[in-house]
């Protein structure tokens, strides 16, 4: 067995040995009575910025929404009415509208690779990958506003507002899905945009009135 399959399996025993007996009653329980989260989380497929991880949640806790850039496309269906393969959107369907969730969190966080190829794509013209390329494209309207906010900006810090934008963009989107706009006005359910800097570790939440990220404590 490969080294790397090796060290999977190896984890899962020691989940298993040390974890999962100790908790049965908790996933029995879970099995039994079904998963009601009560936050939704969405947030990038980057190997550093497991929400589970990075929060320390139970189990059960939340219902996790992992792509590329942690992004949210806006709502779209064709003209019949029909929609095509929307795996983000589904998720977030099931969230709101099985699962009840009564929280969204859009979770951002800092080096973000699939932000990095929005940028390059709208600075250089670069293709990164076919499939890549469209799906970064929707944070594209955060790369025009990081300019807007300051011509000058480049490099490090330019890749650092993009990813804030990106937030800001894909909280605007879930504001688009019917289901989540009724459900905000009705005051059943709140979203927030947050952002994580993996460096320092530090947490912080975009606070509307301010028009800033501040810590979160």
């Amino acid at each position: 067995m490969n080294a790397v399959i090796k060290k999977l399996v190896a984890g899962f025993n020691d989940f298993r040995a040390r974890y999962f007996f100790e908790r049965q009653n908790l996933y029995r329980r879970l099995v039994s009575q079904g998963q009601k989260p009560k936050v939704a989380v969405i947030a990038c497929a980057d190997s550093r910025v497991d929400p589970a991880i990075v929060l320390q949640v139970e189990p059960g806790d939340i219902f996790a929404i992992r792509n590329v850039a942690n992004l949210v496309p806006p709502f779209e269906v064709d003209e019949e009415g029909d929609v095509s393969y929307h795996g983000t959107s589904a998720a977030l369907e099931f969230a709101v509208e099985v699962l009840g969730v009564e929280h969204i969190v859009v979770f951002g966080h800092a080096h973000c690779a699939g932000i990095q190829a929005m940028i390059d794509n709208q600075q250089q013209g670069k293709i990164a990958g076919r499939f890549i390329h469209a799906w970064t494209a929707i944070a594209a309207q955060a790369f025009h506003r990081a300019k807007t906010i300051d011509p000058n900006v480049s490099g490090e810090a330019l890749a650092r507002c993009c990813e804030r934008q990106a937030v800001l963009v894909s909280l605007e989107n879930l504001m688009s899905f019917p289901f989540i706009q009724e459900r905000v006005d009705a005051g059943t359910l709140e979203i927030h945009g947050w952002y994580l800097d993996i460096v320092e570790g530090e947490l912080t939440a975009y606070d509307p009135q301010r028009a800033t990220f501040e810590r979160l404590t």
